[in-house]
Formats: C-alpha cells, sequence, structure tokens
C-alpha cells in the first residue's frame, strides 16, 4: 500500500504486507495472505526499495503486516535496510514465534500487537491449540524492550463470549500493557466465516468500563 494513515496511527507509512501465517483466524481480512505461495503478482523486494527512493521526504514510515510479518526470515534485514533510507519502522505482528519476533522487535520503531483472545484461549480464534502461549512469551518481550506500542483486540462478539474483554483487560493490565484499541470486527469482504459477521461496538460503555484502566480507543 503506497500510503497509508492507519496502518501507523500519526504517521504517513508506505505498508508492506508479507506472505504467511501460522494462524487460520476466521474474520482475518487477509487470509490470501496465510499461504506462503503466490498467484504471481507479488511485489518484489527490489521493486519496493525502488519505490521507496521516489518517497524519501514524503513519507515517515513503513509498516510491515502481513500475515504474519515475522514468520519471512528477510523481515530483520529488511527493516535494517529501510532504517538506512531514513523511514522509520512499523510491525503489525501477533507474536506467533517468540523468537522471530524478538528479532524483529530490535529493528522497530513502534509496533501494533495483535491480542485475539484471553491467552489460554487463543484456539479460538486462531483454530491453533496452544497459541496463546508464544503470544504471551511475544507480548512480554515487547513490554521489556520498552519499545512503543498499542495492544490491538478485534472484537468478534461470536467468538469471544460475554464477560472475555473484562479477562482480557485484567490480563493485559498485568502484563504492563498501556493503550489498548478494540477493533470492530468486520465480515471479509467475500463474505468469511459465519463466526466473523460484523460486530458493533459501544465506544462509551467501552470507555466506562476501561477507559480508567488504560489508554483505551475503539475503532
Amino acid at each position: 500500500m503506497p500510503l497509508s494513515t492507519v496502518d501507523w496511527p500519526g504517521q504517513l507509512a508506505a505498508t508492506v504486507f508479507l506472505r504467511g501465517c501460522p494462524w487460520a483466524c476466521s474474520y482475518c481480512h487477509n487470509a490470501h495472505l496465510q499461504s506462503t505461495v503466490g498467484a504471481g503478482d507479488d511485489v518484489v523486494w527490489s521493486e519496493f526499495v525502488a519505490f521507496l527512493e521516489t518517497r524519501a521526504g514524503l513519507l515517515d514510515a513503513v509498516v510491515f503486516s502481513g500475515g504474519e510479518p515475522t514468520m519471512t526470515h528477510a523481515l530483520p534485514g529488511w527493516m535494517t535496510q529501510v532504517k538506512t533510507m531514513g523511514f522509520a519502522v512499523g510491525l503489525h505482528s501477533g507474536g506467533a514465534d517468540p523468537e522471530r519476533f524478538a528479532a524483529a522487535l530490535t529493528r522497530a520503531d513502534w509496533v501494533g500487537f495483535d491480542v485475539k483472545a484471553p491467552f489460554d484461549e487463543y484456539a479460538l480464534v486462531t483454530g491453533v491449540a496452544d497459541s496463546g502461549t508464544g503470544a504471551l512469551a511475544s507480548l512480554r518481550r515487547l513490554v521489556a524492550s520498552g519499545t512503543t506500542f498499542e495492544a490491538r483486540t478485534t472484537v468478534a462478539t461470536q467468538l469471544l463470549a460475554e464477560g472475555v474483554l473484562e479477562r482480557m483487560a485484567a490480563e493485559l493490565e498485568r502484563e504492563g500493557v498501556r493503550r489498548w484499541v478494540l477493533q470492530t470486527c468486520r465480515t471479509p469482504e467475500g463474505g468469511g466465516s459465519p463466526a466473523a459477521l460484523t460486530t458493533v461496538l459501544d465506544s462509551v460503555s467501552l470507555a466506562a468500563t476501561f477507559g480508567s484502566r488504560f489508554d483505551l480507543v475503539v475503532r
């Protein structure tokens, strides 16, 4: 995406979507990127670098998203290359693999970290048993690093039972999260699982419930 104002709030960014994700969240809007095999229309990295060279002084940052971008072995090197070109580096990640996440984290200026559910119930969203263990380990590394970040939760009431947000709030508060973004779940274009039907969030109620505990944003 040549220009985005939402992938890193407050920054003008180009967003790179990398293939590959070990999870299969039913509400994923980039499900076509879960596979590492493309359809022949992917952008080659050298082409993207050439594009960036034309945007010096016009863009603030590059955001690496996915898929799960940390599954790409070349990511740390690409992040370093972008930095040497004068751009800040943002990272979207769910922290599926703590070691790969840690390698990318050292190059990131900002992270949007996806928190799917209470960590012992991740499989309800990701479809992968014990997936919350790695995510929690990655979150702890993120908090300890001091890197600026926001924790983001897509609220799908068909997947998250009543009272789950309160449980998540308690977990995140305990882990040291300060900024929590609650995102409306929208059915992906072209359909998607019935479990991913649009959820409408009551921002006033959520602010009253969680606003005193977090820098809360409802999108």
